[in-house]
């Protein structure tokens, strides 16, 4: 008996230039590819080069609307730099600290109302004294570790739209390794194990997601490939156990019934369905 494996899917200075040159260089790979096999791709092949090329430039305009936006507000940061008054007629900034140089109505202009210089600076030397540049310090390292994580989820599901899996499956090791509580690296990490039918490890860490994930959908992803596993290796009454628990826990999922149904007909050859479009 044959199978025939359905993929659905959806989709600091030095640094930054690194990562950019990266992500362009794969998505100039990925184009090369494209231009190279499609003359010659039948009409399934063509249509999945066509979802690749669409991703493709769905990346790259947003690169370009992201661009414009940035060189604008350069733009605008230049201007006001060269001439400070246009904050002023757009009621930015003043002398007083109010825009058009008027408090807000009901606010009072009066110089006793103002702290005395050395309470604000005997507060400043309090609060520096009881630990707050320690915290500051503390939350300049936990937003660094946060863009980290951001970033490495960002890398890998572009490469998993790209359907480049070998790569997106090094960010998403590396996104469960920065954030092991993450379940949805975990997720992506194990359905790209499954695109690479390295179903070993995405069996490992499916199991692992239905042990420790209380969300519906996700639990059903992972127990309707956890039956697709079953199913490659031939077990299918296994396979249908698992289909069956993975309609139980989201019913709008219809994968699952999908490829139950395939693995009841037995007809030469099995149709599975992932799940990964739900991502």
């Amino acid at each position: 008996m044959s199978i025939t494996i359905l993929y659905i899917t959806t989709w600091r200075e030095g640094g930054m230039q690194t990562m950019f040159k990266h992500v362009f260089a794969s998505m100039n790979e990925k184009l090369n590819e494209i231009m190279i096999h499609y003359p010659n791709a039948n009409a399934d092949q063509k249509k999945l080069h066509d979802e690749q090329l669409a991703v493709l430039k769905q990346f790259s305009d947003t690169f370009i609307e992201q661009w414009l936006q940035f060189e604008e507000k350069m733009a605008d940061f230049r201007d006001l730099q060269l001439d400070p008054s246009i904050a002023l007629q757009q009621g930015q900034s003043s002398p007083q600290g109010y825009a058009g140089g008027k408090p807000p109505y009901g606010t009072a202009h009066n110089d006793e109302l103002k702290p005395p210089a050395d309470a604000i600076l005997g507060s400043a030397t309090e609060a520096y004294a009881s630990g707050a540049a320690a915290h500051a310090e503390e939350a300049v390292l936990e937003s660094e570790a946060e863009y980290e994580r951001t970033q490495t989820m960002m890398r890998g599901q572009g490469y998993f739209k790209l359907f480049m899996f070998r790569q997106a499956a090094q960010h998403f090791e590396e996104a469960v390794r920065l954030s092991p509580d993450d379940n949805r690296a975990l997720l992506f990490l194990a359905m790209t194990y499954m695109h690479l039918q390295e179903w070993h490890e995405a069996q490992r860490h499916f199991q692992f997601l239905v042990e420790v994930t209380d969300y519906a959908k996700w639990r059903a992803l992972a127990l309707n490939a956890l039956g697709c596993i079953q199913a490659v290796r031939m077990n299918l009454e296994q396979a249908a156990k698992y289909f069956e628990k993975a309609h139980e826990a989201d019913p709008e999922f219809a994968d699952p019934l999908s490829n139950m149904k395939s693995c009841q007909q037995q007809a030469g050859h099995l149709s599975l369905y992932f799940g990964s479009g739900q991502l």
